[in-house]
């Protein structure tokens, strides 16, 4: 009840309607959330408590719902989605073994007020974060709408076409295939057609919400499993949300404050989606590894959800394959062979695997290459304040790994923990959540892309980072029997390094000019200088165990709500004026540069046009001052749910396949020289052979000038002007003759 009404109020100071909130949580609830809880209690045994239950139920009734609106928009009737919610309800109205199932489920536990507490004041975090960060700086109504990241029409752009059309294309750019994981956009379009929705409004303010909620819930429900306690599920899900390089800078920055669920939430509605998708499919495997199950009914929740992750996020499948092939290994050290829910498992994980591959995402790569230390690189760019054409020299490649080697360890040196009872290592459950989690670190040092993408191997896997990490202290601390008091005099003084450390040091990132990288190793050897003679003399006076145990302690105070430490911290730079700071909203316009008139436009080309007319526009660029063009303009596609010859190019699977290190991809020419040339002269230099060809070579019905971006009144020699608004003009190109 506390999360439902700071949810209404927060979403009503933001601008969403009592009305639509009231739209939106009927559909969640009655669309979504009760059939799955119907088919939960019908396929998925065991113990649980009522809000692991609706959790997991709103996960199947995402995945369900999915597979219904394509079905649906397929065939043309997109209202059709609404059939498997009333057949869910019907089909256990009127079987009587399944009547039953409306009252409760069978084995419900009631879960400690304090834990149903701890995971409520998460769920608030998440909100209230979302509303200081995201909310506040991205408005619902034009001019402030185009001040929103960069990335955020690029969405609502996939939303709309998802809402019109199935199998999608990319709508920026006409005929091109879209080789993505467009199923959270799917979603969208689904939940927009149900409530009557903006996708707008979806996308922005409501739809990452239930999926917070549900994804609190199932980290620390697999948690429970794993640890066998609700105090460690509880943890393991307070760990995943403030997770990350535990920074010891003062001022903001990429490198090493952002990336938990928090700031992707919104900004990555995919990766949202996918985790969520994702949770599921770990319960199950511990279930299913660690009991050999032959329960049929949870091996087709397993399928589901491993055919909803398949085009929800790239990364999910093959974090999963990882972590099943260490179970494999472990077993076969143990067993000497693999049990078959292993092998089964697998098979099935590497079969979704291979259709994504060659199917969703068209055998590309999207500018992923196999490029080792790529990320540090950046890094050292970002952290000195370089930009990307410098160099780093290996010394400082090297130096930067280490400090991430140290960071990561510092975080994660629960897990050895479980050293201490071995046995533990080769357990099923433990070993699927080393694998996943080794593979998510493997892949930030392994792999490059020009946006840093390969970090959403690492993000996905910091669920099962914390899970094991938590697993580790747990076992650790009752292994070594070390008093409470011993245990919060090491918290504290992990507290204290977090926030000491970094304000005696004064390295505020990024460097300003003439400083030397050098730097930024202080605050990180002066830990090291301070944790050694400690460590020390804790092995003499208390023995290795114990002494193991007080350090983890500290470190886990440290390192795991490390997000927490790294807003303060810059909060703390930014008052000081240490550091220019580093948002992850890079690249979003500012307010000066947006045209008037956008949403205006593209909401009279939506309502005054058919979802199969074909767009043309002379705005291919970013609303900047810069030499170059960044081809991440996305707003006409994106507000007039309509797809355009030309508009930007930059996440389109031809441009990344292009992209060769050294380069910005977003700086790439478009490669159709004829069709931009042709589609540009329509608008610089029109004419009646120019617009003919535009209409009957490539379909165009419908030219949307921006002023900014050069006008031309002799376009309405041609076509007829239907519309005007600010910096923007909507023509009509007549069917008929040209003259």
């Amino acid at each position: 009840m506390f999360a439902a009404v700071l949810t209404v109020g927060v979403l009503a100071f933001y601008g969403v309607s009592a009305s639509e909130q009231a739209l939106f949580a009927a559909y969640a609830v009655l669309g979504l959330a009760f059939p799955g809880v119907l088919l939960v209690r019908a396929l998925y045994g065991g113990g649980r408590t009522l809000a692991e239950e609706v959790a997991l139920g709103l996960a199947l009734g995402y995945a369900v719902e999915l597979f219904a609106y394509l079905a649906a928009r397929a065939l043309g009737f997109p209202l059709l989605v609404l059939a498997w919610p009333v057949t869910v309800y019907a089909l256990f109205l009127s079987v009587p073994r399944l009547r039953r199932h409306f009252r409760g489920g069978a084995r419900l536990v009631r879960a400690p007020v304090w834990s149903s507490w701890s995971l409520a004041l998460l769920f608030a975090y998440l909100l209230l974060w979302s509303a200081a960060s995201f909310f506040r700086t991205h408005a619902l109504t034009w001019p402030g709408l185009g001040t929103a990241s960069v990335d955020m029409p690029f969405h609502l752009a996939l939303a709309g076409e998802l809402k019109h059309h199935v199998p999608p294309m990319t709508p920026m750019v006409a005929g091109e295939p879209l080789f993505y994981h467009w199923f959270v956009y799917a979603h969208l379009a689904s939940a927009s057609w149900v409530t009557g929705l903006e996708p707008l409004v979806l996308l922005f303010r409501l739809a990452m919400l239930p999926m917070l909620a549900a994804f609190v819930v199932l980290c620390a429900m697999t948690g429970r499993r794993v640890t066998g306690s609700c105090a460690g599920g509880a943890l393991a899900a307070a760990a995943t949300v403030f997770v990350a390089v535990p920074s010891l800078y003062l001022g903001s920055n990429g490198a090493f404050t952002w990336g938990g669920v928090a700031d992707l939430a919104w900004t990555s509605p995919t990766q949202t989606f996918g985790s969520l998708m994702f949770a599921p499919i770990l319960l199950l495997l511990v279930d299913l590894l660690e009991h050999r199950r032959r329960d049929a009914r949870r091996w087709l929740l397993l399928g589901i959800f491993l055919v909803a992750v398949t085009g929800a996020k790239a990364t999910y499948l093959p974090l999963a394959g990882a972590g099943l092939v260490v179970v494999a290994a472990a077993e076969t050290v143990r067993r000497r062979r693999p049990s078959w829910p292993v092998l089964a498992a697998l098979g099935m994980t590497a079969a979704c695997f291979l259709y994504a591959q060659l199917v969703l995402f068209g055998r590309g790569s999207q500018a992923t290459t196999v490029s080792p230390l790529s990320y540090m690189r950046t890094s050292w760019q970002e952290l000195t304040g370089l930009g990307v054409g410098a160099e780093p020299p290996p010394a400082s490649v090297l130096g930067i790994t280490l400090v991430y080697l140290l960071c990561w360890g510092v975080t994660w040196c629960g897990a050895l923990g479980l050293l201490s009872r071995p046995r533990l290592l080769v357990r099923p459950a433990t070993a699927l959540m080393l694998g996943v989690g080794a593979a998510g670190l493997g892949t930030m040092f392994l792999l490059g892309h020009p946006a840093r993408s390969q970090l959403f191997f690492l993000w996905g896997a910091y669920p099962c980072l914390a899970t094991v990490t938590v697993y580790g202290v747990v076992v650790l601390l009752r292994r070594a029997r070390v008093s409470r008091g011993a245990v919060v005099s090491a918290v504290c003084a992990g507290v204290l390094a977090a926030y000491l450390v970094p304000v005696l040091c004064g390295v505020g990132v990024p460097l300003r000019p003439g400083q030397p990288d050098t730097l930024l190793y202080r605050p990180y050897v002066a830990l090291l200088a301070v944790a050694v003679p400690v460590v020390a003399f804790l092995v003499v006076r208390r023995g290795a165990v114990r002494a193991l145990a007080l350090v983890v302690a500290a470190c886990a105070a440290l390192g795991l709500p490390a997000d927490l430490h790294a807003r303060v911290l810059s909060t703390v730079g930014d008052l000081v004026g240490v550091g220019d700071g580093v948002s992850p909203t890079a690249g979003a316009a500012a307010p000066q540069a947006v045209p008037s008139g956008a949403a205006e436009t593209g909401r009279w080309l939506r309502a005054n046009s058919d979802p199969g007319d074909l767009l043309a526009t002379n705005a291919h660029c970013l609303w900047t001052d810069g030499p170059r063009c960044d081809s991440r303009h996305f707003w006409l596609s994106a507000l007039s749910e309509r797809r355009v010859l030309v508009e930007g190019w930059m996440y389109t699977a031809t441009n990344l396949a292009r992209w060769r290190p050294g380069l910005a991809p977003e700086h790439l020419p478009f490669w159709d020289e004829e069709r931009i040339r042709l589609n540009d002269t329509a608008f610089r230099a029109p004419s009646a052979d120019v617009i003919r060809r535009l209409r009957d070579v490539y379909g165009v019905r419908w030219l949307v000038e921006e002023a900014r971006s050069g006008a031309n009144p002799g376009i309405g020699d041609f076509a007829r002007l239907r519309f005007r608004s600010g910096d923007y003009a909507v023509y009509r190109i007549p069917d008929d003759s040209l003259t």
